[in-house]
């Protein structure tokens, strides 16, 4: 496999806005947030969204089987995850 071809399939990998047009109003909202605060927790999506955290958590799933958010372990507290936002543009 070349280089262009690994690249080719991981930017076909990220979602798009128009992945995001479908999805329910809870995880457009959050994937606003998102696209003005680089990286959060859910907690900090929940605070800044006024949604329960239960919505976030189901928005964030969404998002990520669209593939159109990021998210990794936060170095500061191993028990939280962080997100952000990885579509094309």
């Amino acid at each position: 496999m070349s280089a262009s071809e690994s690249l080719r399939q991981e930017t076909s990998q990220r979602g798009t806005w128009d992945d995001v047009r479908d999805l329910p109003p809870s995880a457009k909202l959050v994937a606003k947030v998102l696209e003005y605060n680089d990286t959060m927790t859910q907690q900090q999506l929940a605070d800044e969204t006024l949604l329960p955290s239960r919505t976030v958590r189901y928005a964030l799933n969404r998002l990520d089987e669209e593939n159109v958010i990021d998210s990794r372990f936060s170095f500061s507290d191993a028990r939280k995850r962080l997100y952000s936002l990885a579509i094309e543009s």
